[in-house]
């Protein structure tokens, strides 16, 4: 594989790839970009269309990633060349775009840039268009006063200086002086959320200062795209499957927002917006008048579900026929369990669409409803009632059939020995930072609370540890890691508290007698405790006081399990609240 980077989003595609644990080749047109990966083979220097298939021939290449920026258009094109000269699948990993803000000036290219600068009677400007643009705005900077904002590169210098502009004028990365300049209005280009776009549009907005965009240009034809890592490695295991030992699957939740829009818009490929803000393509089964079908995969992950019929029927209204505010009204079909017992977040008596897969439908479907338009969204398992009997459903007090659920939209593989090995090779990855300490957590939920937890953490020390926390802290005494954070939500907790090392729904459940001898030590009175369905209902239940005397007890008998599997590090353990309330022991 050969990913095309130099950019935020081709350090991504490196860590997407690194999961693998294979070797792939990373090219970028300078040197000056660090990137650390186990596996990537670094390229330096750039290639043109037939140099690109050269390559791609004689190193047995079986897909192109172009990472690029967005305006290298040379590079767009070059990686369309080469593939269709090879036969090759080639994936634009795109930048994530907010949407186009009408209140800013939109040119076409740098020269119709110029034009309605000039038409406007800008005499001072600021671009932020970076040093490539440069010689592309000449005819203007030699008339009117400018400024450019460049990387704090001797390179970025020397191109400047080779252009004649004055350096006098130049400003580094990442101020801009926006506020003590003042100019007539700011440059800038359609660089995405990575390209810090939105920052740049608000802090002229909130001085009054006219913004021009230079709109990204468009891409050849024949690119298969994603925005994200998730949608990178759902592409990646489509076009060459055994680059990854175990493949992910996508959430009930994912499905049925994807039916959704299906029966929506009819299309036969949908792009479902997942909770972390990318785009990721889905295949629709079939479509039936106002009804789609999608079949639900696991990936690699040992899930009931897999192979499932979602279905989403959608029946369009007028919104003047609510008497409420919320346009899209849903609910659950055949086969979508009903909530019986309080505790799972969901009203007693609601369909058991969980409030992330629900807000998902909402988010994805809005912005496709006309003016005036509201729409009843029905969403129904035609086996799911078998199945849900099968799974815990009945005992947290859904019946009837299964949940909707999902936190991320993505199902990560968990279950054998690739995945384990797949948690010490992104360890190894995170060590190899320098960065001091690695977070290990359950998943994207908990991920992204430690995030704003260690801020100054790069991402590649976070590492998932699913279920085997045994495991990932073996692997961290292995690593000589010597400052260990394990993140739990509570119902990890009270099965690692009680010694499960593993704690998958599917080998251990909650003990309430464990938890009942947990609450005596805190002396902390838990009210129906043998009506409690899940772990989780302890943080509405308890007082802020009970909660941090129950949580201390929880987390010193975690680390009496876990601290002599890391005889020679320290190892910090946090308990996270649904809504990122993080306790310490104290």
């Amino acid at each position: 594989m050969l990913i095309i980077g130099g950019t935020t989003e081709g350090r991504k595609a490196v860590e997407t790839l690194d999961q693998a644990g294979k070797p792939f080749y990373y090219s970028t047109r300078g040197d000056e970009q660090h990137v650390t990966s186990p596996h990537a083979i670094r390229l330096v220097g750039g290639m043109d269309a037939d140099e690109m298939t050269e390559f791609c021939r004689s190193h047995g290449i079986r897909l192109i990633i172009d990472a690029s920026h967005p305006f290298a258009v040379g590079v767009h094109q070059n990686v369309s060349a080469a593939a269709r000269a090879l036969g090759l699948p080639a994936i634009r990993y795109e930048r994530l775009y907010p949407p186009k803000d009408p209140s800013v000036v939109w040119c076409a290219d740098y020269a119709d840039a110029i034009r309605r600068l000039q038409d406007d009677h800008i005499k001072r400007l600021l671009a932020l268009t970076g040093v490539q643009t440069i010689e592309k705005l000449r005819p203007f900077w030699q008339t009117h006063e400018t400024w450019f904002r460049i990387l704090p590169r001797q390179s970025s210098l020397a191109i400047a200086q080779s252009q004649g502009f004055p350096t006098h004028h130049l400003i580094d990365y990442p101020d801009d002086q926006m506020e003590e300049i003042l100019p007539d209005a700011i440059l800038t280009k359609e660089s995405g959320e990575s390209g810090g776009y939105q920052q740049k549009i608000d802090q002229a907005h909130a001085l009054g200062i006219p913004v021009y965009v230079v709109e990204r240009p468009s891409l050849p034809a024949g690119f298969h795209l994603c925005n994200g890592p998730h949608g990178l490695r759902l592409l990646v295991q489509r076009f060459v499957p055994d680059f990854f030992d175990l493949h992910t699957g996508l959430t009930t939740g994912t499905c049925a927002t994807a039916a959704s829009i299906a029966a929506l818009t009819r299309q036969s490929t949908v792009q479902v917006r997942i909770p972390d803000g990318e785009d990721i393509p889905v295949c629709i089964h079939q479509i039936t008048g106002d009804t789609a079908t999608v079949i639900k995969p696991a990936g690699d992950d040992p899930d009931l579900t897999d192979g499932l019929e979602i279905q989403a029927r959608v029946r369009t209204f007028p919104q003047a026929t609510l008497q409420g505010d919320d346009r899209i009204i849903i609910r659950g079909g055949q086969g979508v369990g009903t909530v019986t017992l309080p505790g799972l977040g969901l009203p007693v008596g609601s369909p058991a669409i969980n409030p992330v897969p629900q807000e998902m439908i909402r988010t994805n479907l809005l912005p496709l409803l006309h003016d005036g338009e509201a729409a009843e969204v029905t969403i129904s398992v035609p086996q799911g009632a078998e199945i849900g009997a099968r799974t815990f459903n009945p005992r947290i007090g859904v019946q009837g059939g299964i949940s909707i659920i999902g936190t991320s939209g993505i199902v990560q593989p968990f279950s054998n020995e690739a995945r384990i090995e797949s948690i010490r090779r992104e360890m190894s990855v995170g060590v190899a930072t320098g960065a001091g300490r690695i977070v290990i957590n359950s998943g994207a939920k908990s991920e992204h609370f430690l995030h704003a937890y260690y801020p100054h953490l790069p991402l590649q020390c976070f590492v998932h540890y699913g279920n085997f926390i045994g495991e990932a802290i073996r692997f961290a005494h292995e690593l000589d890691v010597r400052h260990l954070t394990l993140g739990l939500m509570i119902g990890k907790a009270v099965k690692l508290a009680e010694g499960h090392l593993d704690t998958h729904s599917h080998k251990i459940t909650m003990n309430l007698d464990f938890i009942r001898q947990l609450a005596q030590e805190a002396s902390v009175s838990i009210p129906a405790l043998d009506g409690l369905n899940m772990a989780r209902e302890l943080w509405d239940i308890l007082s802020a006081d009970a909660m941090q005397r129950f949580a201390t007890v929880i987390i010193r008998h975690c680390h009496e399990h876990c601290d002599p599997l890391l005889p020679n590090g320290k190892l910090d353990i946090l308990l996270i609240s649904e809504n990122g309330q993080i306790l310490t022991q104290q």
